[in-house]
């Protein structure tokens, strides 16, 4: 169970990113998708600094290495980014047609993986990420 536990959380974080994909759909109708992405950004900060403090995991984070502060930092540039151009391809397009489009970032995590973190793949997870790859072009294009 220990060695397939990342799965099931895994399998949790696809379906609430699915919802995040309909509540955001639904809830940027009416505000530019920047503003609607600042708030957001605004309901996860209060969320998660109760999650961390009511489960007893606070810590200094004074306290973390440079080099952790500096890639926790890029990752949050990169979220950021990540979420303003969601946002707006959501304002613009349908969630069916943006959501796939999105996950074409399984693709990338698996190029980026074998590439910057020496990760290595298989024949059978190649096929996997080229049918993954595949089926985003298939859904993407207009027809």
């Amino acid at each position: 169970m220990a060695t397939t536990s990342w799965f099931y959380w895994a399998l949790l974080s696809a379906v609430f990113a699915a919802l995040t994909a309909i509540f955001a759909k639904i809830g940027i109708q009416n505000v530019d998708s920047d503003l609607a992405t600042l708030i957001r950004t605004a309901f996860i900060i209060v969320i998660l600094a109760g999650f961390v403090w009511f489960a007893g995991k606070w810590s200094n984070p004074l306290a973390l290495s440079a080099k952790t502060w500096l890639f926790l930092g890029l990752s949050a540039v990169a979220t950021g980014a990540s979420w303003v151009c969601y946002f707006r391809a959501l304002k613009l397009g349908d969630a069916s047609k943006v959501a796939p489009v999105d996950k074409l970032s399984l693709v990338l995590v698996a190029v980026f993986a074998f590439a910057f973190l020496g990760e290595q793949l298989t024949l059978k997870d190649w096929a996997g990420i080229a049918l993954v790859a595949s089926g985003v072009l298939l859904l993407a294009i207009k027809g």
